[in-house]
């Protein structure tokens, strides 16, 4: 693992940073507030101005960089305390430890971890471009060459990696100052491909749209911190990092982007020499999948490391996949639906808790739970056994909405992402079978769950069945 992390400092556009105070917190507000303070240092300078300076300050330029950006050089020397710019260090340099300590990334309100780099690439990218459709160098600086490298790195270490995605948790929700990478490592982490999608949003967004009296800070601000009402995903504006997946999904041309995964791959291969890898082909076209499966097809799904889960009482039994049923519930308890990362997450673990320790279960009994976040929260997953539905827990999953919906329905977009997305996502990844049978908690044991209007819902859903054997 450590020699990964080697190569991920060498591929991926790494220099060195220096450690801040212990206090600073790695949350995007700080990060935002950062940029705000430097705005006021340096008044007078548009968006495109600040987002080329703070690399020149920070020392952060590659080859890469200068071949699609130009020489920044060129850019504004952005006053700056010497140990205010050690701060803003922190924050752009990407950087994985031999540890597995992620850097360069932040948490963001809607429960994201961000690699701010290609996310700044990206919307600087956009910034210069001087056409609103085709934007030179916004997929390389962002996803292209990154996804690249880690596709024929896991080609020939197919055991001891994965190709894209790599996760962590950190250690503190909080008050987040140190991010961990869990799991087998990649050179492509989640982090680094959020902060890739955001680019591609934000860098699209303000080529299209005249962004010259709006600031920096001011559209972060907006893309990050917007905190949802009751009214949930349904009555938010259309430009916030809660949307992502769905603007993704509009602005990415895939053709596009799959075919220069292709040239960057051709061109990796020189690091390669001699070596056993598969056709090019064959390894564009599998990591590519992957790419599009995880962030275009599947919900937002927050992992149990994510939202603090606490760890599973003995050892869990294994599903046998596909499974035939899926089953439906609320939560009734937490009773009110949970609209920000941090309550869900608080939600999740209260649950878990409560099912272990009152209940003397194993673990939170539920497979998933929707947040009205727009985020779906791992239970016991797509592998373990539940403790959902007696007499079912074997042979199928348990997927829950938090809240009561005796009276209400979740938000449509809550009820989407499980109708459509959760369910496509489980079709594909081979967890349900394509034959599923849909039923609501109370059609197997005697309960409310999950409450008359939902349950009402869920009746018009496809795979939906009135008769449980």
């Amino acid at each position: 693992m450590n020699s990964l992390w080697g190569v991920f400092v060498s591929l991926l556009m790494v220099s060195a940073s220096c450690r801040t105070d212990a206090t600073i917190t790695r949350n995007m507000n700080d990060f935002i507030k950062a940029v705000e303070s430097i705005e006021n240092e340096n008044p007078g300078l548009s968006m495109l101005e600040v987002v080329k300076g703070i690399p020149k300050t920070v020392g952060f330029q590659t080859n890469l960089i200068e071949n699609y950006l130009g020489d920044e050089n060129d850019a504004h020397n952005l006053a700056m305390k010497p140990s205010f710019a050690s701060y803003v260090s922190e924050f752009v340099h990407h950087k994985v430890s031999k540890f597995g300590e992620e850097e360069g990334v932040v948490l963001t309100l809607d429960g994201s971890n961000v690699a701010l780099a290609p996310m700044l690439l990206g919307l600087e990218a956009g910034l210069q471009s001087t056409t609103k459709n085709l934007i030179p160098g916004l997929y390389p600086l962002t996803l292209t060459e990154n996804l690249a490298a880690s596709f024929l790195h896991h080609a020939r270490n197919e055991q001891t990696s994965v190709p894209l995605g790599t996760k962590g948790f950190w250690d503190s929700i909080k008050s987040p100052k140190v991010y961990t990478l869990s799991g087998l490592p990649s050179l492509a982490t989640d982090a680094l491909l959020t902060g890739g999608i955001d680019g591609i949003i934000l860098g699209s967004e303000v080529a299209k749209f005249n962004h010259l009296e709006i600031s920096l800070s001011n559209l972060l601000k907006s893309y990050y911190g917007h905190k949802l009402d009751r009214a949930g995903l349904d009555a938010a504006p259309r430009l916030i990092s809660q949307k992502r997946r769905i603007n993704f999904r509009k602005v990415l041309r895939f053709s596009s982007l799959k075919n220069q995964i292709a040239d960057a791959l051709t061109n990796h291969l020189g690091f390669y020499k001699n070596s056993d890898l598969k056709t090019l082909d064959d390894v564009m076209h599998k990591g590519f999948e992957k790419f599009a499966f995880v962030y275009a097809v599947c919900p937002n799904i927050i992992t149990r490391s994510q939202w603090g889960a606490a760890a599973y009482i003995g050892s869990p039994t294994y599903l046998s996949l596909p499974v035939p049923y899926l089953f439906i519930h609320h939560t009734y308890e937490p009773s009110k639906p949970c609209t920000t990362f941090e309550q869900c997450a608080s939600d999740m673990r209260s649950m878990q808790k409560f099912h272990q320790q009152t209940n003397g279960w194993d673990d939170i009994g539920y497979s998933f739970v929707a947040g009205s976040d727009g985020n779906l929260y791992e239970g016991r997953g797509w592998n373990w056994v539940g403790a959902h539905t007696k007499g079912y827990n074997s042979k199928g999953y348990g997927v829950s909405f938090i809240g009561d919906f005796t009276s209400s329905l979740p938000e449509k977009s809550a009820i989407d992402m499980v109708r459509y997305d959760f369910t496509k996502c489980a079709l594909d990844a081979g967890g349900l079978s394509s034959s599923y049978s849909l039923y609501g908690h109370r059609q197997a044991v005697s309960t409310e769950c999950p409450g008359n209007t939902l349950y009402q819902e869920i009746q018009s859903w496809e795979h939906y069945k009135s008769y449980l054997p």
